[in-house]
């Protein structure tokens, strides 16, 4: 066990110990949590600023409100639905469309308006919010597989999940949905998270359930080498989410749109640690390069500029 500390310490792994006290207690005021854990609040300073964020279509907060679903939902044939306070694609519902009187999930499984209802019921008890409190629906627009990650993803949309320190981007990786995954972009329940070159936006090799992987387990198709359309712009975005939360130790969750480009999903104050292992290289090193420069003033812009210096490969 001494061995493999040792190891992981001179390979520069952050665990969560040191990630807890060294970064989100040094970074990040408590008081400014509450902006990242409701993505409601976090979308609407979003639409504030002119960030690019997937549509709000509307929000659910009462019960009653659920008797004037299918009226809002008329505009509508596809839509994502979600918890404010959701943890892990907990409570995500994705409509791809609708016939007659039912809808489609992205599944391809159909569901009643009565079902709808009635999801949307439980995310308003808390079933799906951290904590277990009452919560609000999110409805927003569906976001349709950029053509690169079509490949690569099984029944779900893949997103990027972005580390930032006082704004300056300091590690990525794709996360990409399978089968087991259930479609959804989440390294527990089974996506492949894949490194990314900070630099150049370049896929490198992935892991699965903490096992290396080039290769997608459902398509078999490779996922090294992949060039991520508009980098610079996921990168701003990612830099762009200091200002607009406050927070130091950030994860930016982004995702790439056929039609919009790259939408920021939500930001989290407490960003897991895989992100280590689909780049098969420790944080701390990386977090030290950057600290040496976070003094300095610097614009979104100008972060951007010196980290693909420091990291370029």
């Amino acid at each position: 066990m001494f061995a493999m500390l040792k190891a992981l310490k001179q390979h520069g792994v952050l665990g969560i110990n040191q990630r807890n006290a060294g970064l989100i207690m040094r970074y990040n005021e408590r008081r400014l949590f509450p902006i990242v854990d409701d993505k409601l609040q976090t979308k609407r300073l979003a639409m504030q600023v002119g960030m690019a964020i997937p549509e709000l279509y509307a929000s659910i907060e009462t019960v009653h409100d659920i008797k004037n679903l299918a009226e809002i939902l008329k505009p509508y044939d596809d839509f994502a639905v979600k918890p404010a306070h959701g943890a892990g694609g907990e409570g995500i519902l994705i409509i791809s469309g609708k016939i007659k009187d039912f809808y489609r999930q992205i599944n391809g499984n159909l569901i009643k308006q009565a079902d709808l209802e009635y999801h949307i019921s439980n995310i308003l008890a808390g079933i799906h919010s951290l904590g277990g409190y009452a919560d609000t629906a999110i409805i927003e627009y569906c976001v349709k597989i950029d053509p690169t990650f079509a490949a690569v993803s099984y029944q779900g949309i893949p997103d990027l999940r972005i580390i930032t320190l006082r704004g300056y981007p300091v590690m990525a990786m794709a996360r990409l949905p399978t089968h087991i995954s259930g479609g959804k972009a989440n390294l527990h329940q089974g996506a492949v998270g894949v490194g990314i070159d900070l630099a150049t936006g370049t896929t490198l090799g992935g892991v699965w359930y903490n096992d290396p992987i080039d290769y997608h387990p459902d398509t078999l198709k490779p996922i090294d080498g992949i060039q991520i359309p508009c980098w610079d712009d996921v990168l701003m975005i990612a830099a762009n989410c200091y200002e607009l939360t406050g927070l130091g130790y950030l994860g930016v969750d982004i995702v790439l749109d056929k039609n919009y480009g790259p939408l920021m999903l939500e930001s989290n104050a407490r960003p897991g640690l895989n992100i280590q292992i689909a780049n098969r290289q420790g944080l701390q090193q990386r977090f030290a390069q950057i600290e040496k420069y976070i003094t300095q003033k610097a614009n979104a812009t100008d972060r951007i500029a010196l980290i693909k210096k420091l990291f370029k490969t």
